[in-house]
Order: structure tokens, then C-alpha cells, then sequence
């Protein structure tokens, strides 16, 4: 755990030369010179504010503040996180969790985040949560230049704890996007939802059916063909 978390210090460190969210000066120069920013480390420092908002507030509290106005759940069929959060009472203590992969698309738009979680009661399991980086308009309201907020969020308990790395790894899509191939999505509806980064170098699509079962696969384009980094195929529960 101390590697972990030493890991996790390193990231957070290079991540914000500037604070309160503000991009430091190569992140300036490449957004003047109109290149593609990506920062996985700015994927750590959201996860592990939004792990510190759930200990300081309360779990509930800080999933509906940092949630999109869109943002959808697996419960295990797929709401609205904004409707299904409104009103939910904090536990008293909340879950724990560390990300332990992190996965963007080239340019720094969209964050994908998994690692594992502990819940106060001794479960544990590992989450997915896919993280959107807000648009200037949104980000003008609240005075930021860097806000993000997650799209979609699900947690599956395991029976043994993951495997705890020595550091968190990352990877961030292939910028060529000459000859980009279809990425295969399926029409959104009411059981199956997707979205995309703005430059469309990483996807993701949730699905839940009838008998409660559900899927989650995220695909990074590598340059030259799509990957599924993330695929979440979970059974439906025996309860």
C-alpha cells in the first residue's frame, strides 16, 4: 500500500505544478500551438479528490457533486446517477478506493480510471469510472480552466481482493488518427449507452439487460486498430 500511495503522491506532484486546476506552462504552450494535451495524472488527481470529498462529506454527497448533469450508473440497471443520487442518505463511513490503470485519449479530453475498492462493512471489489473533462463554458461558471466530472461509475464486489500494484500505470491513445476505423458503436437507447472523447481516440459503451446482467467495454485506438483496455462483463446477481 505505501508504494501505491507513493505512486499516487508522484502523479498528483507532476500533475499540478499550478494548483486550484490551473494548467501548468507546457500544458499553455501546447494548448497555444493548438497540439493535444494529455495528462493521465490529472485523471489521479480527480479520483483521489473524489475519494477525499467521500471521507470529508459523505460518499453520496461527493458522487452527486462530482457527477455530470448526464452521468449514468449501473444499479445494476442503468439510471441516472443525478436522479438515482438526489436525496440518498450518506453512509456513515464511506467506501475506499485507489485507481491502479488509467487510460485517455490523446488529447486529454476524456479519462478512464480502474482499481479496487474496499467497503466499510469488509467487502472489496475493483471500479470503473470514466471521467469527462468539462467544456470552457462550464468551466468559466465555476472560475476554472481544468474541471473534471464523471460520466459513468460502477463498482462490482469481488471475493478476493485485487491484486495491489506496485504503481499506477497508464497509457493515453495513439494521436494518429489518418485512417481511424469505425469503432463498431451501437444506437444509444434506453438500455445501452456510449460516448466518446472529443477527438474520438478512446470509446466506451455500458449496456444492461432484462435479467440484470451487464457490460462496460472502453476501446483506445492504438494508431492503427481499436483495443478494449476496459471490459466489464458482469453476470446477474444470484440475490
Amino acid at each position: 500500500m505505501k508504494q501505491l500511495f507513493a505512486a499516487l503522491g508522484i502523479a498528483l506532484l507532476l500533475a499540478g505544478c499550478a494548483s486550484n486546476g490551473r494548467p501548468n506552462d507546457r500544458e499553455r504552450f501546447l494548448r497555444a500551438a493548438g497540439k493535444p494535451v494529455a495528462n493521465p495524472s490529472d485523471i489521479v488527481k480527480a479520483e483521489l479528490a473524489f475519494a477525499r470529498l467521500a471521507r470529508e462529506k459523505g460518499q453520496w454527497t461527493a458522487f452527486r457533486e462530482t457527477a455530470a448533469p448526464d452521468a449514468i450508473m449501473f444499479t445494476p440497471e442503468i439510471v441516472s446517477a443525478q436522479v438515482w443520487l438526489k436525496g440518498k442518505a450518506d453512509p456513515q463511513r464511506a467506501t475506499e478506493w485507489q485507481a491502479h490503470k488509467i487510460f485517455m485519449s490523446c488529447d486529454g479530453s476524456m479519462g478512464v480510471a480502474t482499481g479496487a475498492w474496499q467497503g466499510a462493512s469488509g467487502g472489496t471489489g475493483y471500479f470503473t469510472t470514466i471521467w469527462e473533462k468539462q467544456d470552457a463554458e462550464s468551466r468559466r461558471q465555476r472560475g476554472r480552466e481544468v474541471e473534471w466530472k464523471w460520466v459513468f461509475d460502477h463498482g462490482v464486489p469481488l471475493d478476493k481482493p485485487l491484486a495491489e500494484p506496485d504503481f499506477v500505470t497508464t497509457r493515453v491513445a495513439s494521436c494518429s488518427k489518418d485512417m481511424i476505423a469505425d469503432v463498431g458503436a451501437v444506437e444509444a437507447g434506453e438500455k445501452n449507452k456510449n460516448g466518446s472523447s472529443v477527438d474520438g481516440t478512446l470509446f466506451w459503451s455500458a449496456e444492461s439487460s432484462d435479467d440484470r446482467s451487464r457490460s462496460l467495454v472502453v476501446r483506445l485506438w492504438n494508431g492503427s486498430a481499436w483495443e478494449d483496455v476496459v471490459f466489464d462483463d458482469i453476470a446477474a446477481s444470484a440475490e
